[in-house]
């Protein structure tokens, strides 16, 4: 509950504070459920004035219900679908990263989750010409392999250096420099990143399990709490801002051996989707060792488990190849 307090809103100065104190009233929830008649007679005060508070206090602190019709339309209005570059992984998202939302990669060592963010980096940096803020929480991310994704995606230097420049990359070790860098942005360093061409559209960390999970288990209970923050500075800043959030996390095994998603029960609430990466044994076994399977284990659009294969090579394969194996890809399908 809100406690009143002087300056709240027009009108509520220390005189009538007191007086509604002294009446029984502290909370704005006092205020909003009493009798305005009844309490301007006790208070010795103005109705009309009284009854203008009691708007004010409500326009502010009251939750109004709002239709689905306009959920929809707000839906429709600010919702943008980000590709990822690979028509596989597009597919497996129903066309892309969602604006708005937290999707997850989540994977063993060696597959591909650190990969499949940087080709969405440059996909989105290149061919979208959008802004990307980039946390890197292992240490994983080299500026050479962002060159080398750009050098398939355009031969033209100046595009690739441009590129890179919309490109905002963090790096952080530590669960509370993610709390402080996320903070930051909500606070306006999204819209000093824009600087430079493009919007920022999308934000990446990998990995957040790498700062959380050390935390978590045993006796160090504040653990769940950093996540709880995280999670909520994460949700909150795609949302006001219309971002796609992406985050990758390690995997354990249950009771049961199966693989599944790292950081426990309460995280699995947070992302809108999760992928579980794979190396494909059967493709390393005929030299194709950059091959991974996509399952879609937590979607609110599509089935889950559905599976799609994908190449890691694909964000640096030369324009004209990847050109040639889109077209051939639409006459097959």
């Amino acid at each position: 509950m809100v406690v009143l307090r002087e300056g709240m809103c027009p009108g509520l100065d220390e005189d009538l504070v007191r007086d509604l104190r002294a009446a029984g009233i502290t909370t704005v929830e006092d205020v909003v459920s009493s009798d305005i008649e009844e309490l301007a007679q006790r208070c010795t005060v103005s109705y009309k004035a009284l009854f203008a508070i009691r708007r004010v206090l409500l326009a502010q602190h009251a939750a109004f219900p709002v239709s689905g019709a306009d959920l929809y339309e707000e839906l429709l209005s600010s919702t943008a679908i980000l590709s990822t570059g690979n028509p596989s992984l597009d597919k497996l998202l129903d066309s892309g990263l969602y604006t708005g939302e937290i999707t997850e990669l989540s994977g063993g060592p060696g597959s591909g989750k650190s990969q499949v963010c940087f080709g969405v980096a440059v996909h989105i940096s290149c061919q979208l010409k959008q802004s990307v803020v980039f946390i890197d929480t292992t240490g994983g991310l080299t500026a050479s392999r962002l060159l080398q994704m750009l050098q398939a995606e355009t031969s033209n230097a100046e595009e690739q250096m441009a590129a890179l420049q919309r490109i905002h990359i963090f790096r952080l070790f530590n669960v509370f420099s993610l709390l402080d860098c996320l903070h930051g942005l909500r606070g306006g360093r999204l819209q000093q990143a824009c600087v430079g061409g493009g919007s920022v559209k999308a934000v990446i960390v990998d990995s957040v399990s790498a700062v959380i999970a050390p935390l978590l288990g045993g006796k160090q209970n504040e653990g769940m709490s950093l996540m709880v923050q995280v999670a909520g500075v994460l949700k909150t800043m795609a949302k006001d801002f219309n971002v796609a959030a992406l985050v990758t996390n390690h995997v354990t095994r249950s009771v049961g051996g199966e693989v599944q998603p790292g950081l426990g029960v309460s995280w699995s609430h947070i992302p809108r989707t999760r992928i579980l990466l794979e190396r494909e044994e059967r493709a390393a076994d005929l030299g194709h060792s950059s091959v991974r399977s996509a399952t879609l284990i937590k979607s609110s659009r599509r089935p889950c488990h559905i599976r799609e294969q994908f190449d890691l090579q694909w964000w640096s394969r030369s324009t004209e190849e990847s050109s040639g194996k889109r077209k051939r890809d639409e006459t097959g399908s």
